[in-house]
């Protein structure tokens, strides 16, 4: 921790309130919506397929808004889009505590997603622009610390708060989002937006980031690391409940993998990063890390053909791999965080950094949902079929070809050696 707090008063107070920002970004979100589901279909009695196309509207705005959302930071600046997103969530999640029918809590979810949308690339944009382009790995690496940290006590406190009531949770969390708002109309500085001559029509700046060719295979090689980190939310719990069970050993189980996760993150990022800029080049680290991720899936080939643990002693012992696993994840997303995100703004060539982190959060995104049903499916099936091992031999291959997929653009020297988006004629 002294570590991290070093690091942190080394910035100046815009990179610092924009750490901040983030850490209380992710709290508010996680302290409210991991409990959601359960709200829509026990409090509220909705049917399943209401509850998922809830969710399933938050996540299309979201992922579907990036681009634009990016757009409008780069053309307006990025404070006007934080701003709008966190007061756009505080409505959202306000909404919630109150909404009932079917349409108004769709409306809810829609503005919580597009707020989303609105905030994020800005924020990283604005954190690269402020950092400066010698220490932008550093601001990311404290960036992944800071949001890892809000994943880790959104749902604590979330945990506490429905035990009161949904609706509660609901108030604290838009509660969090306005003060956020105000604190960054008061003290957060205003950026400079592109000049209004340099600005051309939105379909011609979206135009020049699409045809940036190097930008495009970075973010499609990037794409499976997305999918493989996932797997903390999807095929991880699913394979804990099977060894484990329903109940409380079930529950702390599972809990366990995302403290795990949090922890190496929280601990290690700062040193991680530091020994990688020393020891490699920023391609080297992140085939290295996308490497690690493959790994992780390894360990949980070990206790594939293990039925349902008896006692709690032997569902200790048949955790464990899914915990390695869960543990190797968050090396590897350490390892390749601060390199991706600044390897992005290199690729950009210093023009429309948002509308890149826009796209690119979109074309992962993409990804996750169709790796997400392809996994799903796998997991349902090769059990049937008598190939348990088949879902993590799958997924390991994939972060194989991601590793060798970077290793031969880091190879051409495209990840390191921007090319320059084409000014508007």
């Amino acid at each position: 921790m002294k570590r991290t707090w070093s690091q942190y008063r080394s910035f100046d107070t815009t990179v610092q309130l924009l750490l901040v920002n983030q850490l209380t970004i992710n709290l508010g979100f996680y302290m409210l919506m991991p409990y959601l589901a359960a709200h829509l279909s026990g409090s509220l009695a909705l049917a399943t397929w209401a509850v998922g196309l809830v969710l399933g509207v938050r996540n299309l705005s979201q992922q579907g808004m990036f681009l634009v959302g990016g757009m409008l930071a780069d053309r307006l600046g990025h404070k006007p889009l934080i701003v709008a997103g966190c007061t756009l969530r505080t409505v959202g999640f306000a909404a919630l505590a109150f909404a009932e029918s079917l349409p108004a809590l769709i409306a809810a979810s829609a503005a919580t997603g597009l707020a989303g949308a609105l905030f994020n690339p800005a924020v990283r944009a604005y954190l690269a622009s402020q950092a400066g382009q010698e220490r932008r790995v550093d601001a990311f690496a404290l960036f992944n610390v800071f949001y890892q940290t809000g994943i880790l006590l959104g749902p604590l406190v979330g945990l506490a708060l429905t035990s009161v009531s949904f609706p509660t949770t609901c108030a604290v969390a838009s509660a969090l989002f306005a003060g956020l708002t105000l604190l960054q109309l008061r003290r957060l500085p205003e950026n400079t937006a592109a000049p209004r001559e340099d600005r051309p029509a939105l379909r011609e700046q979206a135009g020049a980031v699409f045809r940036n060719k190097p930008f495009w295979l970075f973010s499609l090689a990037m794409t499976g690391s997305y999918v493989l980190s996932f797997q903390v939310y999807l095929a991880l719990p699913l394979e804990t409940r099977r060894l484990t069970g329903d109940g409380p050993l079930a529950t702390a189980a599972t809990s366990a993998l995302f403290v795990v996760s949090g922890l190496v993150a929280l601990v290690g990022q700062l040193r991680i990063t530091a020994w990688c800029k020393a020891a490699w080049t920023p391609a080297r680290c992140l085939t290295a890390g996308t490497a690690v991720m493959a790994a992780a899936f390894l360990p949980p080939l070990l206790t594939v053909g293990h039925p349902q643990a008896a006692h709690t002693w032997s569902a200790a012992l048949t955790v464990t791999p899914l915990l390695l696993c869960a543990a190797l994840l968050a090396l590897g997303t350490a390892v390749l965080c601060p390199f991706e995100m600044d390897t992005i703004v290199s690729l950009a060539g210093g023009r429309w950094v948002a509308t890149h982190y826009g796209l690119y959060n979109t074309v992962c995104g993409i990804g996750i949902t169709l790796g997400n049903l392809v996994t799903g499916a796998l997991l349902d099936t090769a059990r049937t079929a008598g190939v348990p091992a088949l879902p993590w031999l799958v997924l390991a291959l994939v972060g194989g070809g991601c590793a060798a997929a970077l290793a031969a653009l880091g190879r051409t020297g495209r990840p390191a050696t921007p090319e320059p988006v084409p000014a508007p004629v």
